[in-house]
C-alpha cells in the first residue's frame, strides 16, 4: 500500500514544490505525494526552471492550501520551512512529522546568475534530503 506524504511550506511556491518533485522522482512507486502551503503564492517560475535543469518537470504542479488535504490520512508530513512548521494545522492522524528548514531561494538577490545559483543550491540540498528520506 502506498503511503500518503504531504510536503508543507509557507506559500507552496518553491521549496515544497521542489521536494514534491524529488519525492515523486525517488519514491513515487511507494508514495502518493502532495504539497501545500499555509498560504498559496503560485508555483515559482524559477522553481520550475531549476527542476527542469535537473530533468524533472514540475510545470503542471499547482499551489494548494493545506486545508484542501485535511481529510487525507497522511503517513508523513514534511515541513520544509520554519514558518510552515509553526503554523501547521493539527491533522487527525498519527502521521510522522519531519521538519527541515531549507533556505528560501525566492528571497535571493543579486545578478541573474547569483539568483539561479541560489535556486540550484537549495535544489541540491532538497534533492539529497529527499533521496535519503525513508518512506
Amino acid at each position: 500500500m502506498k503511503k500518503n506524504i504531504l510536503v508543507l511550506c509557507t506559500g507552496n511556491s518553491c521549496r515544497s514544490q521542489l521536494a514534491e518533485g524529488y519525492i515523486r522522482f525517488f519514491h513515487g512507486h511507494k508514495a502518493h505525494v502532495y504539497s501545500a502551503g499555509v498560504e498559496t503564492h503560485g508555483v515559482n517560475p524559477r522553481a520550475i526552471a531549476t527542476m527542469q535543469e535537473d530533468g524533472i518537470d514540475i510545470s503542471m504542479h499547482t499551489s494548494n492550501l493545506v486545508d484542501e488535504y485535511l481529510s487525507i490520512p497522511f503517513d508523513l508530513i514534511l515541513t520544509v520551512c520554519d514558518h510552515a512548521s509553526e503554523r501547521c494545522p493539527v491533522f487527525p492522524s498519527s502521521a510522522k512529522r519531519i521538519h527541515h528548514n531549507f533556505s528560501d531561494p525566492a528571497k535571493a538577490t543579486g545578478s541573474e546568475e547569483e539568483i539561479r545559483s541560489a535556486f540550484a543550491a537549495v535544489r541540491e540540498e532538497i534533492k539529497h534530503f529527499c533521496a535519503a528520506l525513508v518512506v
